[in-house]
């Protein structure tokens, strides 16, 4: 929860948007403003205060107590410019919130943690359970002294500036070991242990049995990310108080689930208790992973719980990210949080050098010409496939003529890939136009490099027969200049000579250019790869010299009647809503 607190008329003010903003989020604290501090603070895990730091400052300095445990605080100022990050910044989480509440209220997020500062991701957000000398491993990091990250789990962490070798190191390991001088170690959530249990096991004795497994294989608790068992057993108390003492989700699977599992050690008591042959080693490899201990029971006599720790490698990801057609703010939040999240960024080289800024100090960088798509995608699932996080970018919509495609098609599913939308060139082109697909459209790319000229003909004569507004890609290249002639062609056997067309190069750059024509003047010639050209259908108008499809919605325009004319077909009773048949997209 987070406590919002403020003092004057100006104050509450921002805070109630801030209130109506995020109502689940929120409570505000009333009354003098000294108790409604010390109030919010026992109660909340977040503060907003709409206050001068100074007085924060003061109000706040006598309850801290841990930076692990305090509350983040964030100071606004009266007039809403600025949102101070003033305490905890990162385990409290008030860069994040900082950050939140600037795009809330439109204040600038002042954040003065010396890794935010240079883009550092901080050792302490990673999200993960660290020990050791967090700070000097930050401090040699920020200093560009040489740290070595030693990764005895694979894991998709953020990039970090590390080397092979260094006085100070990073280790990321499932391991019982004790962080030397100098180091920090990351606990990767890479375990998983499967349970089994007999009715009525008492809690103590099952977990009993798993801190004993951990201890003498030589695995930190820290790393067990679930506990697993059978169905059956989902609300077995024993299992349950277990997982709720090591903090960790229950998960479960059917038992026909668990029986198509192999593993070392099958039984004929579990087959015939909950119709498997094992519960606690087939719950834990279900999934895959090492058998790093096998099935082992408790030391009570009788035996009630069963136990075995498998290690899952971390999941490799891909981010497939569209950065727009190349203006910076069409770069969307998103994709900006994905190319900092990145430790692999892999891309055409121009489109690398177009975002390289935003990138994260030891981001690694894999770049290449064109022509070379196929080869960056299969680089970008290798890559994932090693356990990293990766980021492979594409201009426009990564999905839309881009690296989506190949990238999916080499990827299986040992990874995790994540599709960030873009901006594409033929919704930017008609913002700049005016409202060419303000009906049906269609997208078709002339580039018969990949796609025989055939079946793009049989394409091109498809949208023209169906009246469909055109944007063409790839139009046309010193090496293709008839196919834009011959596309053109084929829609004027439909359309009239007047019909406008649109033609826009480098949407949204520095050198942006963009004209109507219609399709008896357009010159062919006068168009190049760079170019997006929208042809428009029997509908589409130049309005105010601007490139305008109605809606086409003519019935609304009938005063005798509100109802469309699917509506009107209908036999009596058969109702629609006039919100059914005016959604812009059905």
């Amino acid at each position: 929860m987070i406590g919002l607190i403020s003092a004057t008329a100006a104050g509450a003010a921002a805070r109630d948007r801030l209130a109506a903003a995020w109502p689940e989020r929120t409570r505000v604290y009333e009354g003098p403003v000294a108790g409604a501090v010390r109030t919010a603070f026992a109660e909340c895990d977040r503060l907003v205060c709409f206050l001068a730091t100074g007085a924060v400052v003061r109000l706040v300095a006598p309850l801290l107590d841990d930076k692990r445990t305090d509350p983040g605080v964030v100071c606004v100022d009266e007039g809403g410019r600025f949102a101070v990050s003033l305490v905890g910044g990162h385990g409290g989480g008030a860069n994040e919130l900082a950050r939140a509440v600037g795009e809330v209220l439109g204040a600038e997020p002042v954040v003065t943690t010396a890794t935010d500062a240079v883009g550092l991701a901080g050792l302490d957000t990673l999200g993960l359970p660290v020990e050791g000398d967090v700070a000097g491993v930050s401090r040699a990091l920020l200093d560009g002294e040489p740290v070595a990250l030693r990764a005895e789990v694979a894991w998709p962490l953020p990039p970090l500036p590390v080397t092979a070798d260094g006085a100070y190191g990073i280790r990321v390991t499932d391991r019982a070991v004790e962080p030397a001088g100098g180091e920090v170690v990351l606990r990767p959530p890479s375990l998983v242990v499967g349970v089994g249990a007999s009715r009525g096991a008492p809690v103590d004795e099952v977990l009993g049995l798993v801190e004993d497994a951990l201890r003498e294989a030589g695995l930190s608790a820290a790393s067990v990310a679930e506990l697993a068992t059978v169905d059956a057993k989902a609300e077995e108390p024993g299992i349950v108080g277990a997982a709720e003492r090591l903090g960790v989700p229950l998960v479960t699977y059917a038992a026909g689930t668990l029986a198509d599992v192999e593993v070392p050690n099958p039984s004929d008591a579990p087959l015939a208790a909950v119709g498997t042959p094992s519960v606690a080693e087939a719950a834990a490899l279900v999934r895959g992973g090492e058998l790093l201990v096998p099935k082992r029971k408790s030391a009570a006599v009788p035996a009630m719980a069963t136990c075995a720790v498998v290690r899952r490698p971390g999941r490799g990801r891909i981010a497939v990210v569209g950065l727009g057609p190349g203006a910076r703010d069409l770069v969307t939040p998103r994709a900006r949080a994905e190319l900092r999240r990145a430790s692999v960024l892999v891309g055409l080289d121009q489109y690398v050098d177009q975002i390289r800024d935003l990138l994260r100090p030891g981001t690694r960088v894999l770049e290449s010409g064109l022509g070379a798509e196929e080869e960056r995608a299969r680089t970008a699932v290798e890559e994932a496939r090693r356990g990293y996080a990766v980021a492979l970018i594409g201009s426009g919509d990564a999905g839309v003529y881009a690296m989506a495609s190949p990238a999916l098609a080499e990827a299986s599913d040992d990874i995790d890939v994540v599709g960030v939308p873009g901006v594409t060139a033929a919704l930017a082109a008609g913002a700049i136009l005016g409202a060419p697909l303000g009906h049906d459209h269609v997208s078709i790319s002339l580039s018969d490099l990949h796609t025989p000229w055939e079946v793009i003909e049989r394409r091109v004569r498809a949208a023209a027969e169906a009246d469909l507004v055109v944007t063409f890609y790839n139009p046309r290249s010193r090496g293709r200049d008839w196919q834009l002639p011959k596309a053109l062609a084929i829609l004027a056997e439909h359309r009239e000579p007047s019909t406008p067309v649109g033609v826009v190069r480098n949407a949204s750059r520095a050198d942006e250019s963009s004209r109507l024509s219609t399709l008896a003047a357009l010159d062919p010639a006068t168009v190049d790869m760079m170019t997006v050209v929208t042809v428009g259908n029997t509908a589409t108008r130049e309005i105010a010299g601007r490139m305008v499809t109605p809606r086409g919605y003519r019935w609304q325009e009938d005063p005798a009647s509100r109802r469309s004319p699917a509506a009107s077909s209908r036999p009596s009773g058969a109702g629609t809503s006039v919100s059914e048949t005016s959604e812009e997209n059905l």
